[in-house]
């Protein structure tokens, strides 16, 4: 195990159990006390955790993992969720996405589709996501299309009041958004009141709005509204959802797809 992978299980494990100890930690990574110290005084040192005598302890409540370090959850399921969100785009489209590890995972997937390789544009990107704007521009046949604002560290997202007033000028197809929680009574939302507020104006600002999360952010609540469920055409999800949420949704109008 690469210290990377080390470090990014040690998160998952402190967002999981809400704080660590030493020797627990040591035997679940199979490495000695001393190593697991280190580790987490050097996780300490890039504020991704408070250290403890004897463990660490996540920084608050809303603890929330930069997105280097999410790329690996559920990774099966995204990668199932970006390429049917992707099978949903047609060439020439207007397609804004939000930032997130499932919509970076559906930027690459519509890298990747073949008859996406050429054209005029073959597809025009609108997004506030520093990583997904760098990997797409290498591509010459998208047009990238990136706001302004202020940077996220967690998320690379821009948001504010720049990034808005470039948003709120543009028209798309389709939204794509990665969120924190969907629920068929409460509607979209994230953590983060100004995420929230950039992802509600791409979903006014586009004709159809799609919703690429896997199964574990359906049927829960968070902090910052985006949208209602009505105001959502398309969920794309895995079959983990259970049937009882895919009906409440089914009910709201929304399109359910299961993959």
């Amino acid at each position: 195990m690469t210290r990377k992978e080390r470090w990014q299980t040690l998160l998952d494990l402190l967002v999981e159990r809400g704080g660590l100890e030493v020797e627990p930690a040591a035997e679940a990574l199979g490495v000695s006390a001393a190593t697991i110290r280190r580790d987490l005084d050097q996780l300490a040192e890039q504020q991704l955790l408070v250290r403890t005598r004897g463990g660490a302890v996540p920084h608050g409540v809303s603890y929330e993992l930069p997105l280097r370090y999410r790329t690996s959850r559920r990774a099966a399921e995204k990668l199932r969720i970006s390429e049917a969100v992707a099978a949903l785009i047609a060439p020439g489209e207007v397609v804004g996405l939000t930032g997130g590890t499932t919509t970076t995972e559906v930027a690459r997937a519509l890298a990747a589709r073949a008859d996406l390789a050429a054209g005029s544009p073959a597809l025009t990107v609108v997004t506030n996501a520093l990583n997904i704007a760098g990997e797409l521009v290498i591509r010459p046949q998208f047009k990238i299309v990136l706001t302004g604002g202020v940077a996220r560290p967690q998320s690379y997202e821009l948001t504010g009041p720049l990034a808005q007033q470039v948003l709120g000028q543009l028209t798309m197809d389709t939204a794509v958004l990665g969120v924190d929680a969907f629920d068929p009574a409460d509607g979209a939302a994230t953590r983060h009141e100004d995420e929230a507020a950039m992802n509600r104006l791409l979903c006014e600002r586009a004709r159809r709005v799609v919703i690429a999360a896997d199964s574990s952010k359906l049927g829960v609540r968070a902090f910052a509204r985006i949208c209602a469920t009505s105001e959502v055409d398309v969920l794309v999800t895995d079959t983990g959802l259970p049937p009882e949420v895919a009906q409440g949704f089914t009910t709201a109008g929304v399109e359910v797809v299961r993959v």
